[in-house]
């Protein structure tokens, strides 16, 4: 999985953050490294998931019934609020296994694979969207910069020695700045007609964000599938974990 980029802070970004003074783009940044931290979990949740319905004996497998029974019979439950919640995780399995016409551990297994195609395929577009969002947001703050900074170098051009350099001491920063984005904006032109399509990079901007937040939307469900599914797996696992310790004491039994 390619992560989701961090956009660069720049040196007064940087400082604002040390003073504990939050910053739009440290902002950016805290976000892609939740999201980023997210996307790792839910995958290794899946990948375990797989892994343990791969390992499964599915031929011997507890049904869907047992597995349900496991989730609702209410061991080591003590308050109100824990068999509430046992209530709650318990609607939640029943509407997952209706939503995906479950009916045995094999149908569990193509289940699980189809959750993980669609978390492949929205963590690539969220990773996409994000990676388009940070080239947008570059190029239309340094469409900014340098139109902020215009006017302080226009003056700064036409002006001639000796009073250039004392210009230059009081203003240089924003001149170094103007001449930084016009070379950035220059390159992304690659020769084509100025003034760059800032109006075009808005609107891909706004859709681009409103994409994004739909395809999360879409993921945090999919969260919820993925601890639905987890709860299952728990259940048959508790379950077969049981028969494989009572299978020895039955031996003893049958033997004496």
């Amino acid at each position: 999985m390619i992560p989701i980029p961090t956009v660069h802070m720049g040196v007064a970004a940087s400082q604002m953050e040390k003073k504990g003074i939050r910053t739009n783009r440290g902002n950016i940044n805290r976000q892609a490294e939740v999201t980023n931290n997210q996307m790792q979990q839910l995958r290794a949740r899946i990948r375990k998931s797989k892994d343990w319905l791969y390992s499964a004996p599915i031929q011997d497998a507890p049904s869907m019934i047992d597995m349900m029974g496991r989730i609702a019979d209410g061991k080591n439950l003590e308050t109100r609020w824990q068999k509430i919640r046992n209530l709650k995780t318990q609607a939640s399995v029943l509407m997952f296994i209706q939503q995906h016409n479950i009916t045995d551990m094999a149908q569990l297994v193509q289940t699980v694979e189809t959750i993980n195609g669609k978390y492949k395929d929205l963590a690539d577009k969220i990773q996409k969207a994000e990676r388009r969002l940070d080239t947008l947001a570059t190029h239309i703050s340094q469409y900014e910069s340098r139109r902020t900074r215009r006017a302080v170098y226009n003056e700064y051009a036409g002006i001639k020695d000796p009073k250039r350099e004392a210009y230059y001491a009081k203003h240089g920063a924003e001149i170094e700045a103007y001449k930084d984005a016009r070379e950035y904006l220059n390159a992304v032109m690659n020769g084509r007609a100025d003034p760059p399509p800032i109006k075009e990079w808005r609107k891909e901007q706004q859709s681009l964000t409103a994409a994004k937040y739909a395809a999360c939307e879409r993921y945090y469900a999919l969260q919820d599938e993925v601890r639905s599914e987890e709860q299952l797996r728990k259940g048959a696992d508790n379950i077969m974990r049981e028969e494989a310790q009572e299978t020895p004491t039955r031996r003893h039994d049958i033997e004496h």
